[in-house]
């Protein structure tokens, strides 16, 4: 196994590309073309850790990763937030006032619908963000701008020519980490996130006795999300994220009573939170 590789989804110059950069700074990069291929790097050895999206706080929960993530047979041993800029960009020299179309991740679009607007720029769809601006410096073309991280434009020999255009502000994506390998935490490390998929028993009401447990003991579930298993509408599965340990007294029980009403019940992973977790509930506050 490379021991010091990770691999991400997207190509150089990702939002991927950089949470991977902060977060490892020390660690080789491996770009992946699709999430399952991000996946297989860890499996088959080419990469020992996965730096994966698996929500944004705009556009939600990122699409095909809750499917992946039981049959990948990875553990989550970590997350990281990285608020979300995005630059727009274009070839060298190019005034703003002669971009035509811009292109970019259909989730860059919709966040910077603000820009694309006052420029009256016809909106392009690109399968990945750094993508499009590879593609707008392969084009030559002056009247195709990209929005894209800013590293992408030194990536790709691209000017800026607006800076953090993005419609809001607090626009940022959590990341999670995944590792061939639980990694075992004490429950006394500090805040801690626990991971895990559960499919609830085909009987009255199971939903309800089966997160009963979880208000009893006063634990709280920051994360529930639901979605079908191999296509079947009467088969549903869930992810969810609670706040501490399974070794948690209270947590414990909860678990317990979960597993009586399920059919299946298997922990992804338990992490340390995020500084950004307090810092956001701070800020709200």
């Amino acid at each position: 196994m490379s021991s010091t590789t990770i691999s991400y989804q997207g190509e150089p110059g990702a939002n991927s590309h950089i949470i991977c950069a902060q977060a490892y700074p020390d660690w080789t990069t491996l770009p992946c073309a699709s999430f399952e291929e991000a996946f297989a790097a860890v499996n088959d050895g080419r990469a020992a850790l996965a730096m994966i999206p698996i929500e944004n706080s705009i556009a939600g929960r990122v699409a095909d990763i809750h499917h992946l993530i039981p049959t990948s047979g990875l553990h989550i041993v970590a997350e990281h937030f990285l608020p979300i800029h995005f630059q727009l960009m274009a070839l060298p020299g190019t005034p703003i006032e002669a971009l035509r179309t811009v292109h970019s991740h259909v989730h860059a679009l919709g966040q910077c619908r603000k820009i694309i607007r006052r420029l009256g720029l016809k909106a392009v769809v690109a399968g990945d963000t750094a993508g499009a601006a590879r593609e707008a410096a392969e084009a030559g073309d002056p009247s195709r701008g990209a929005l894209a991280p800013a590293m992408a434009a030194g990536v790709y020999g691209l000017d800026i020519l607006a800076r953090d255009v993005e419609d809001e502000s607090h626009n940022t994506t959590r990341f999670v980490v995944f590792s061939p390998d639980a990694v075992p935490i004490p429950p006394d490390l500090g805040p801690t996130v626990t991971s895990f998929i559960f499919r609830v028993r085909n009987i009255p009401a199971a939903l309800y006795k089966a997160l009963g447990g979880f208000a009893t003991n006063g634990v709280n579930m920051s994360k529930l999300e639901s979605y079908m298993v191999e296509g079947q509408f009467s088969a549903t599965q869930f992810y969810a994220e609670v706040d501490g340990h399974p070794k948690d007294p209270g947590l414990a029980r909860a678990l317990d009573e979960l597993a009586y009403f399920s059919r299946e019940l298997r922990i992804i992973g338990t992490y340390p939170a995020h500084p950004f977790r307090e810092m956001t509930r701070l800020a709200a506050e």
